[in-house]
């Protein structure tokens, strides 16, 4: 549960919190390679036994008893420039020919629609230690790294490579998965290896099921009876899907790589397609049972259900709800917040606003249904009476943008949670990725730490946007600058982004402190795993939007008039980073529990300072200024009112002039 471990950070005064992006690191960078010194270090373990169907004439299906060496790989760092491929070569059979006829080769249709779930390999609901494979090059590049989609780092060869990689020297190379529980398997989707230096691919391959991984069968053709070969990858990434000729029922499932790159390994990352089933025999123990007893929409939503979605939870709640838009993407649909408040529409004095974004890549879709579970669960709680809720939304002003990338979100959308790969969909329309889109306001404020020049000349707070990114012709997405404008026009204290860089422009561009939260490792996790992905975190959204409460609140009046005073400068002591008041004179300072000397400053007005303590209970601090007008400030606004100096102000400037001269 996120929520309760972040927000005991939530609330340092450090620039640029959050958390690092998976595999963002591999695009575009290419640092010098590394080459690899082998290891004399040896170690033998036998591989499973097996008694397989009959292969076809003149193939042994690489399942017969014998033993496999695994190499221990050690390295040696040589800074050494090689040179990144740029095209691949044509793809040819790389072991000896496989004896397919015409009818040995599966007939498959065009278009395919998976028809069962995911097993897990993408998520990690399969652990590593179901995972085995014949041999592998090398431990990074172990059977635990053959997940779809996973990420290579910048090193080649180290311990995060991009794929399962069987040795070069393995000529009957096999994949394994144990699903633990009987399975009916319907499907396989492959890719190649991620990386930066190489190109490998397996270009075709065989599936074999066992209930004790010694028995194995294969998959066949209907047609003719002989075993099936499944057309694999042309690229790296684009993931393949292959349904099953007949869906089989087992414990474990291989694949068997037949053919691969030319000049490569038989390199793959795979997901595995597979529905439970019950287990007549009870001779497993049963897979605990996933899911959530919420009422709510567990499926995934493109735009138009997504909008319809919004505007049925606005009817059955219209007292706490409002639907507003803050933009358009480049391909014009409109960005949609939900606002869930008992005033919705207003700022009220003295109530914090909070946010959650989600769908900065439009690939990541969990952040988005989860925000869409969020508000559905919100108004069916509170219509229920629920305390906890109530209070929430009673207190605080809550607003949740489930899709700032709805271009992107529909081209993955279209593709499929397995389909739509690492990267597609990630960016707008335009293809920019709007993670790094916003303006860099960290090295400006370093630099000028670093002279000195904070916070007596550049503001530790607010800093303006720069002025190469107010430019006409500046690479600004619509998306961007809608959100930006957004933060803008609303006084937010606190915010999450479900996933996205962000943060540190909204920490030091507006009073709203940020973090970012990776989710998952499955950017596009199955419709049947949402009910659990709620469940989660259900708690964690909830918790995190509750720390808004923790800290001082109060409100910066004129002592005269007794009006709110707007942009007044709130500093607390020993903390670099100060925030200002909304446009009623209220503020809301983070704090952790313990004794602070706060100052409430404004142009105009002499500076008042008070101790505020914050303790462990929850609630914020009740922590009030009134502020004095300084005599130039009340002298500007009689004489702009046309009024005559009063004596008592008069003799007082006289003072000041004759102690200045």
């Amino acid at each position: 549960m996120w929520g309760l471990l972040l927000a005991l950070a939530t609330f340092a005064p450090a620039v640029g919190l959050g958390l690092g992006e998976p595999g963002a690191s591999v695009l575009g960078l290419a640092p010098p390679a590394t080459t690899e010194a082998r290891g004399s270090a040896r170690g033998s373990t036998p591989a499973p036994q097996s008694s397989p169907v009959q292969p076809p004439a003149g193939k042994d299906n690489g399942t017969s008893e014998r033993h496999v060496r695994i190499r221990i790989v050690k390295k040696k760092v040589i800074m050494k420039k090689r040179k990144k491929l740029t095209h691949p070569r044509p793809m040819v059979t790389a072991r000896p020919p496989v004896t397919t006829t015409p009818v040995g080769v599966l007939d498959l249709p065009e278009e395919q629609e998976p028809g069962c779930p995911p097993l897990g390999l993408e998520s990690l609901q399969v652990s590593d230690s179901q995972l085995e494979a014949s041999s592998s090059q090398s431990f990074g590049l172990g059977p635990h790294r053959g997940r779809l989609n996973i990420q290579s780092g910048l090193e080649d060869g180290d311990l995060y490579d991009g794929a399962w990689c069987a040795e070069q020297q393995d000529a009957e190379p096999w994949f394994q998965v144990d699903a633990r529980h009987p399975t009916r398997f319907s499907g396989i989707i492959t890719q190649g290896r991620n990386s930066v230096w190489r190109y490998d691919w397996v270009t075709s391959y065989k599936v074999q099921f066992s209930n004790d991984s010694q028995t194995w069968w294969g998959s066949r053709n209907c047609s003719s009876g002989v075993d099936a070969v499944f057309p694999a990858n042309s690229d790296p990434e684009t993931p393949v899907l292959n349904l099953l000729p007949e869906p089989q029922v087992a414990r474990f499932i291989r694949l068997l790589p037949q053919t691969w790159l030319q000049g490569g390994a038989a390199c793959l990352r795979t997901e595995i397609l597979a529905c439970p089933v019950s287990d007549p025999n009870d001779l497993f123990p049963k897979a605990p049972a996933l899911g959530s007893s919420d009422p709510l929409d567990f499926r995934h939503h493109n735009y138009k259900a997504m909008r319809k979605l919004m505007k049925q939870v606005n009817e059955k709640c219209p007292n706490i709800t409002r639907v507003y838009s803050i933009g358009k993407s480049h391909q014009g649909l409109k960005l949609y917040v939900m606002e869930m408040s008992d005033q919705p529409g207003e700022h009220e004095l003295g109530e914090p606003e909070v946010r959650y974004v989600a769908g900065m890549h439009g690939n990541e879709a969990l952040g988005r249904e989860l925000l869409l579970l969020l508000m559905q669960f919100l108004c069916h709680e509170f219509l229920r009476g629920d305390p906890r809720v109530t209070r929430l939304l009673t207190e605080t002003r809550v607003h949740l943008l489930p899709s700032m990338n709805p271009d992107g979100y529909e081209t993955a959308f279209r593709r499929g949670s397995e389909l739509v790969g690492w990267a597609e969909g990630r960016w707008n329309h335009q293809g920019i990725d709007l993670n790094h889109n916003f303006a860099d306001l960290n090295t400006p404020l370093w630099e000028a730490e670093d002279d000195g020049l904070v916070p007596d000349t550049v503001p530790n707070h607010h800093l303006p946007l720069p002025t190469y990114y107010t430019l006409p012709n500046a690479t600004v997405a619509p998306e961007t600058r809608a959100v930006i404008e957004w933060m803008q026009r609303i006084p937010f204290v606190l915010s999450a982004n479900l996933h996205g860089g962000m943060n540190d422009f909204s920490y030091l561009h507006t009073n709203c402190f940020e973090i970012t939260v990776e989710l998952s490792c499955d950017k596009f996790p199955h419709e049947n795993e949402l009910p659990q992905e709620w469940e989660n975190n259900k708690e964690a959204l909830l918790t995190y939007l509750e720390q808004v409460r923790m800290g001082i609140t109060g409100v910066v009046r004129d002592k005269d008039t007794e009006l709110g005073i707007a942009d007044a400068v709130i500093a607390v002591e020993g903390i670099n980073h100060d925030v200002t008041t909304a446009w009623g004179g209220d503020y809301w300072r983070l704090l952790t529990p313990g004794d602070y000397v706060v100052t409430a400053s404004a142009e105009g007005y002499h500076p008042a300072t008070r101790n505020c303590r914050v303790p462990f209970e929850e609630g914020p601090v009740p922590c009030n200024f009134h502020l004095t007008k300084t005599p130039k400030q009340r002298l500007r606004e009689l004489l702009a009112a046309g009024a005559k100096v009063p004596p008592d102000l008069r003799r007082r400037l006289e003072r000041l002039r004759g102690q200045k001269n």
